[in-house]
């Protein structure tokens, strides 16, 4: 048969898959939502250099050329950019992302391809969050795509030749999933003592809301096992990687994302994980699991009983609840950095942001540096904002990071694209309205930095045997079988009523009652799940009210839980209990392996050399 003969087949190139991603961002964390890892162009405002790749073509033909991209607002495009396709004579060069539609299959052209290499190039022509997931060639005349298919994972696996189902990437004594402070705390804790472990976390590097991606302080307790892991290089990394790395029993999956559990009975006996780049699936066999991923996406997954929103004030009888049970929850939040250059920077207009913005002129709540955050910022002209909140005696103003904040009143699981968007917008809308307001004052102004990850709040917690309230917290109570010790004030976001105000991507107020600023008890009872025997939770999504939340959320707090939820998987591993068995008749022993655990400093003896002087110095 000849070259000529054969069927035109159909090709897929997952945007992620290109060989140089240029100045184009990964994007996986909202894979989940639209289906895939895509390509951003995040350059705020200025358009970032191509990406591209080359395939190889066995089969000669008149193609035509889909791409799956999103116009991320549709009345004004700001995200457009250029697909070009080169294959020997023939040249196909296309703008997309202005096709007034959400994440979608957009036609690209017909192209004659001859075989042998296909160059694709993707050209951003903006700057401003150009967005591809896929370009699909099929044969000419061919239906176009099946929107839905956008979620089918097999048609993605056939078409990119991936096993039909995930590959066996081992048994572990410990599964962790979450590569966040409270995540890496549990991994180290369990390796320490003698557990096989794998770490599963979704982004590139470790370390979640402290991650340079996003750049928070650990905030809360602060114990010997965080002081060590969260120590950072000068770019801002955290040296929890290397730690982990150092340990002969534990296996770091960074990029991989937990989308299925399969369960046995009240038991967990696998989890499934896809990559990033490449798309491969793996399953992940495991005795115990522990969920530190801060949206309790394990619980989803497998069932589990969970909590979500504000209980009612007389459900637990907190002073701060509202009278009736309701949805809200914190909200999700971009961090920010802007600076003077040494010559005018110019800033395109930006009608599309000023629509969620309005004249909103206000650019405090910054992060100084990772690890360093609450930074004021510039403000112009007579800023119509929300007053700065003010705390303690002397009502100093606080220039709070958090007060950029978005998404308290929708579903986190569903709309974390759109959130992270909206916030976006806002943040843009509001520099250019800076810019504009007093043009000659701040002509050098421009964005240093914006995070593309949104630091996430308030997902869905898990119920355990017992529920941690602000009662709980307040009035000390005492348990039997507490562990740990958590702190820190109640830190409580008050979001705007649909409507109430312009400027919703600000918090309307800010609760921050430091109480007694005494550490309280947290049970082990609030640290595993109550239906799923196997099962523990680490971190803001363990076992508490919103309120009560509102204080243990914080990242400091979350490493105690790690370090508890490690001793207890590990012991129920050595004596094959549950974690409710441990409570009822192996507690000295727990509270025993959990005092070994919090009493040793080991001193960064895992450290390179470089990561222990920054580690002396903090």
């Amino acid at each position: 048969m000849s070259q000529k003969d054969r069927s035109t087949p159909t090709i897929l190139i997952e945007a992620e898959d290109f060989r140089d991603h240029g100045g184009w961002t990964l994007e996986s964390q909202f894979s989940h939502e639209m289906g895939s890892p895509y390509l951003l162009a995040h350059g705020l405002g200025r358009p970032v250099t191509d990406a591209s790749t080359t395939v190889e073509v066995e089969v000669a033909g008149d193609y035509d050329v889909w791409v799956r991209c999103s116009d991320w607002v549709p009345s004004h495009h700001p995200g457009r950019f250029q697909l070009v396709l080169e294959s020997a004579d023939s040249r196909l060069e296309k703008e997309l992302g202005n096709h007034g539609s959400g994440w979608s299959w957009q036609p690209a052209g017909s192209l004659a391809v001859a075989a042998g290499p296909l160059v694709l190039t993707l050209h951003d022509l903006t700057g401003f969050e150009g967005r591809c997931d896929a370009v699909l060639l099929t044969p000419a005349g061919a239906p176009a795509p099946d929107e839905p298919l956008r979620g089918d994972a097999a048609w993605r696996r056939r078409l990119r030749g991936l096993p039909p189902e995930p590959v066996d990437a081992g048994t572990f004594d410990v599964v962790v999933v979450g590569g966040g402070v409270s995540g890496c705390a549990a991994a180290l804790a369990a390796a320490r003592l003698g557990q096989t472990v794998a770490l599963l976390s979704d982004r590139p590097v470790l370390g979640g809301n402290a991650s340079n991606e996003i750049g928070l302080m650990p905030r809360g307790t602060q114990g010997a096992l965080l002081r060590e892991l969260s120590v950072r290089d000068a770019s801002g990394n955290l040296a929890a990687q290397s730690l982990l790395e150092a340990e002969p029993t534990a296996t770091v999956f960074l990029e991989h994302r937990v989308f299925a559990s399969q369960r046995e009975g009240a038991r967990i006996v696998s989890v499934d994980a896809v990559a990033a780049r490449g798309g491969q699936e793996l399953r992940l066999r495991g005795s115990m699991f522990i969920d530190a991923s801060g949206i309790a996406i394990l619980g989803v997954l497998s069932g589990a009983a969970t909590l979500f929103g504000r209980e009612a004030k007389d459900e637990f009888g907190e002073s701060y609840g509202p009278d009736e049970a309701d949805d809200m929850h914190h909200g999700n939040t971009l961090f920010f950095r802007t600076r003077m250059a040494d010559e005018p920077a110019p800033f395109p207009e930006v009608p599309w942001a000023t629509e969620v913005s309005k004249d909103y002129a206000n650019l405090s709540g910054q992060l100084i540096r990772p690890g360093l955050d609450n930074g004021p910022g510039p403000s112009a002209g007579a800023n119509p904002s929300t007053p700065e909140f003010r705390f303690g005696s002397g009502a100093d103003v606080f220039p709070a990071t958090h007060f950029w904040e978005y998404g308290q009143w929708l579903d986190p699981y569903t709309t974390g694209e759109h959130i992270r968007d909206h916030l976006m917008r806002a943040l843009y809308g509001t520099f250019a309205n800076v810019k504009a307001l007093e043009p000659e004052r701040y002509a050098n102004l421009e964005l240093e930095w914006i995070a593309h990850v949104s630091a996430k709040g308030e997902f869905r917690r898990y119920r355990g045997d017992h529920v941690l309230s602000e009662v709980d917290i307040r009035e000390h109570v005492h348990f039997d079988d507490a562990l740990i010790e958590n702190n820190g004030a109640f830190c409580i976001h008050c979001a705007f009523e649909e409507g109430e105000s312009p400027y919703d991507f600000r918090l309307k107020d800010w609760i921050w009652d430091e109480r007694d600023k005494k550490p309280y008890a947290v049970p082990f009872r609030c640290l595993y799940s109550a239906d799923v025997e196997n099962l523990l939770a680490a971190g803001k999504h363990i076992s508490v009210t919103h309120l009560a939340g509102s204080s243990v959320k914080f990242m400091g707090n979350g490493a105690q839980h790690g370090v508890a939820t490690a001793a207890g998987a590990a012991l129920c591993n050595d004596l094959g209990e549950t974690p409710r068995g441990l409570v009822e008749r192996h507690l000295d022993r727990l509270k025993a392996l959990v005092g070994e655990l919090t009493d040793c400093d080991h001193d960064h003896h895992s450290l390179p050399p470089e990561w222990q002087e920054e580690a002396g110095e903090a």
